[in-house]
């Protein structure tokens, strides 16, 4: 079975506070429940360990849903780890592993991982059915050896934090309040491709990035962030959208970096979103998108003026 596969693959030396969930986008809420996995594995001598899908659970069960993500399993495991787990392990999210019941995954998680504690949010509940909530869990705990605790949820002006609530967010364009419930600016990372080449006809040339076509995107529009490169950061305009203008159809990433001028094609680039300047437009002519392109600029180093980059 896969799963007994990939949970079997870390080396364990020491028992385990576990916990498990997507953890999509690692925002506050998630590092209030990490912080107390981690806190309590110090205290116990444990290893802290975070079960994350390499799927959303949904996408699985509900085909052509196809929910976008904030963070990719390679970023979101970076994050994880920034949050002082010790190991993550990625599971691969299958009907096989939706079909087993709660009882089962737990005997799982004791005999792979070795698991003494474990830490879940409010709602949590797993297994087939959602059986396994935690009045479940605690009966399972008391006969098998391990602990439970509920974390409760963090509020942010009064709205629970969640991954839910960000994607709302990121599609309403307000990346100012994405930042305030994940902890960080909202970023996108992508390989450099050819573009149309019009950005630098008009004075602006822009870098495109080719990102993951289910990776979450703010509202369509302009915005002002950070490029990082080779260590440094530079103030760079954003443009997500078709290019009406243009009659483009293809939705895109293109970044404006300003004063940087070296070629970037092929490579790795990544860009943090931190406020929106203006929502998208079809200008009459070229020149009155140039015009506006200028404006865009220089009230997106206004914004930035003074503002440290993450």
């Amino acid at each position: 079975m896969l799963v007994e596969e990939e949970l079997a693959g870390p080396a364990l030396q020491r028992d385990t506070a576990v916990t498990v969930g997507v953890f999509d986008g690692v925002h506050l809420g998630h590092k209030h429940l990490i912080g107390e996995l981690v806190r309590q594995a110090r205290e116990r001598g444990l290893l802290s360990v975070v079960v994350t899908f390499r799927q959303h659970p949904q996408d699985v069960m509900q085909p052509g849903s196809r929910l976008p993500f904030l963070a990719g399993i390679e970023e979101r495991t970076r994050l994880l780890r920034r949050e002082g787990v010790d190991i993550v392990v990625p599971l691969s999210f299958t009907r096989e592993l939706a079909s087993l019941e709660a009882e089962r995954f737990i005997h799982l998680l004791l005999k792979y991982l070795r698991m003494r504690a474990m830490v879940v949010g409010p709602d949590f509940a797993m297994g087939h059915g959602r059986g396994g909530d935690i009045k479940t869990l605690r009966q399972l705990g008391q006969e098998l050896g391990f602990s439970i605790t509920a974390v409760p949820p963090v509020r942010l002006e009064g709205e629970v934090v969640s991954s839910t609530a960000i994607r709302k967010a990121l599609a309403e364009g307000d990346v100012a309040k994405v930042r305030r419930m994940a902890g960080r600016p909202f970023s996108l990372s992508g390989h450099v491709v050819a573009g149309d080449g019009r950005g630098a006809g008009l004075g602006f040339p822009t870098a495109n990035l080719s990102v993951e076509p289910a990776q979450a995107l703010p509202a369509d529009g302009v915005y002002a962030g950070w490029a990082h490169i080779n260590g440094n950061a530079y103030q760079t305009m954003v443009n997500i959208g078709t290019n009406p203008t243009f009659s483009g159809r293809e939705r895109r990433v293109e970044a404006y970096i300003v004063d940087y001028n070296s070629d970037l094609y092929g490579r790795e680039l990544k860009v943090e979103v931190l406020e929106r300047l203006r929502g998208e437009k079809k200008f009459a002519t070229a020149e009155a998108l140039q015009e506006q392109m200028a404006q865009d600029v220089e009230q997106g180093k206004r914004l930035l003026r003074g503002r440290s980059e993450d």
